[in-house]
């Protein structure tokens, strides 16, 4: 009995040593330690607790309707093609997040803007999934692990691979992006993304003609207007006391999403994209597949006019701080010519 009494006597003694504690070493920044739970922005954990009650699984949507039997070889093919287009955007968004989680966490970030990069990660895994559940039920191993054997087919292939091409160059100036720029210019190409998808799932879920789509595109586009509710949030707290110098930056990253996002959203204009001459040609006749399978793929000219709505909403948004908006000649929208300032290594707008 003395023994275990003596024992748990140890235990319960501190050792102070003479002078008082040694101060532990600085930690060098950034580092994600030391770890903190800031609380500045209530509507942003207001907003990050919502997210977490319309969490969906993609798994359950019914995918059992989707029958590759009920389209054409074409319309199978159109299909496929244009979740591959959307897939360089949406696939992209996981790991596109999760750098810029990481990166709220190093650059200690208030409690809130990190859980609610976590959710917008979460989120792109499940837009993700859609993607491949969607090719692998219409054309398994798409979107390149197949060999085409027509025309048609050889040329949505070598479209795709151009494409994919093309998001590994913005994959590597994104990847330098996220600790070249400050918090207002990142979140200001992230609206811009969040603006043109939410703009895009609402069309095409009104416009679609197939069940799963329907409830795949609805479901899509509450989770893109989620995120941008977030990132503009996040914009009014940072956009006040804005220097010249980061405005300036603003603008031709505005420009420089609409040179990027125009791939899913419209075509894509000269200024970023490497592909050959016969890309887009082939790429209109793609899509008119998919838009003949009931996808739900806008028109030409329906995809200008959704395009143009959307950055209108944007233009009011930033002009409202001071921010001057770039020209969009392609959609007759007048501005700030900031095309020769673009650095195509430098886009960093995400979906």
């Amino acid at each position: 009995m003395a023994e275990s009494e003596s024992a748990a006597a140890r235990k319960d003694e501190l050792t102070i040593p003479d002078g008082g504690f040694w101060p532990a070493p600085e930690i060098p920044q950034p580092n994600i330690y030391p770890m903190e739970w800031r609380v500045e922005t209530e509507k942003l954990a207001a907003i990050y607790q919502k997210s977490k009650l319309a969490l969906w699984n993609p798994a359950d949507l019914p995918w059992d309707d989707l029958r590759a039997d009920d389209f054409t070889s074409e319309q199978r093919l159109g299909i496929m093609y244009w979740f591959s287009v959307l897939a360089n955007f949406d696939a992209s968004g996981p790991a596109v997040f999760a750098r810029a989680t990481i990166q709220a966490f190093e650059q200690h970030e208030e409690d809130p803007v990190r859980k609610c990069f976590f959710s917008i990660t979460r989120d792109e895994m499940n837009h993700e999934e859609c993607c491949q559940r969607s090719i692998a039920a219409l054309w398994p191993g798409g979107p390149l692990s197949w060999k085409p054997s027509t025309d048609l087919e050889r040329a949505a292939h070598n479209n795709i691979a151009w494409l994919y091409h093309n998001g590994g160059r913005y994959w590597s100036g994104y990847s330098k992006a996220v600790g070249k720029y400050s918090l207002p210019v990142l979140f200001t190409s992230f609206m811009m993304g969040e603006m043109a998808a939410s703009t895009l799932f609402r069309g095409m879920a009104s416009n679609t003609t197939h069940p799963v789509f329907s409830e795949m595109f609805h479901r899509i586009g509450r989770d893109e207007s989620r995120h941008l509710q977030i990132c503009m949030t996040i914009l009014e707290n940072e956009w006040p006391g804005l220097t010249d110098d980061v405005k300036t930056t603003i603008t031709r990253q505005l420009r420089a999403g609409f040179i990027f996002l125009s791939m899913i959203l419209w075509e894509p204009p000269d200024g970023f994209w490497d592909i050959p001459p016969y890309f887009l040609p082939n790429h209109r006749v793609l899509m008119s597949h998919a838009r003949d399978a009931g996808l739900g793929v806008l028109t030409y000219e329906q995809q200008a006019e959704n395009w143009k709505q959307a950055i209108a909403k944007i233009r009011v948004i930033v002009q409202r701080w001071g921010i001057e908006f770039p020209a969009i000649p392609e959609l007759d929208i007048e501005g700030v010519d900031v095309s020769a300032d673009i650095n195509p290594e430098d886009i960093i707008p995400v979906f």
